[in-house]
């Protein structure tokens, strides 16, 4: 999509053409709901946001390349730990907020029609803070451990028995929380009616269901990664060492 050339298209034509352009004028503070009649220049006069900004920002969301087609199986594993913090993490620390800003207006706008609202925000809340200490433990233990084996097995040094006493442990862990979060998910998924929004919903009920929908897709790829790639991979890292008698 060319930003910078639609010059005449409306903040509500942006979002309605990708659910991630709201995610944009949230961060501008920029209503993209009551007011999405607007350009960008317009809803940007008197707010002293340079509209260059605003758009430079919308083509580095919507312009963003899916990673389908990457093959993460022949990555090395500080790589992949890597990768997965900086995309995955990140991604779920920054949707975080927004979702939780989301579903609290819908449920004080809404809640009293779609009493459902209340239960979809509280399963999120709690994946949100669940998640949090997840990730946490992940880039503190976990990953940590991983790069070690790494590094133990480029340059062939002697490695510290961990603390957990096999990465078995913290795997068996993340993966038990993992598969609580597919559980959580899929009762939202329930609750949503596969994401999908009811006759009578705004621009930001149809934004947070497009939303939650990307961010149970992003969980999918996230789990898939550590628990079919990089879980494994430390495994067998593991059990190299230990044959060697380290």
């Amino acid at each position: 999509m060319n930003i910078m050339k639609n010059l005449n298209q409306t903040i509500g034509e942006y979002v309605a053409q990708d659910y991630r352009a709201a995610t944009v004028f949230g961060s501008f503070k920029i209503d993209f709901c009551c007011k999405g009649n607007r350009t960008i220049e317009e809803a940007c006069e008197g707010k002293n946001i340079n509209p260059a900004e605003v758009r430079e920002a919308l083509a580095a969301v919507l312009n963003e390349k899916s990673d389908g087609d990457i093959d993460f199986k022949s990555w090395p594993m500080d790589l992949l730990a890597d990768y997965i913090e900086k995309k995955h993490h990140r991604y779920v620390e920054a949707r975080i907020p927004i979702l939780l800003q989301y579903l609290n207006k819908l449920c004080k706008v809404h809640g009293d029609a779609h009493p459902e609202l209340f239960d979809i925000y509280r399963l999120f809340s709690a994946s949100a803070g669940d998640l949090t200490a997840h990730m946490k433990k992940e880039e503190l233990i976990l990953f940590p451990y991983v790069r070690k084996m790494v590094k133990y097995h480029q340059e062939v040094k002697s490695m510290d028995v961990p603390h957990f006493s096999t990465v078995k442990n913290p795997i068996q862990m993340m993966m038990s929380e993992h598969e609580a979060e597919g559980d959580r998910f899929e009762k939202i998924a329930q609750l949503t009616n596969g994401y999908t929004p009811p006759a009578d919903a705004c621009n930001t009920y149809k934004v947070t269901f497009a939303l939650l929908d990307e961010f149970e897709k992003d969980l999918h790829r996230h789990i898939h990664l550590e628990n079919n790639i990089l879980f494994p991979n430390a495994v067998k890292a593991e059990c190299t060492v230990e044959a060697i008698g380290v």
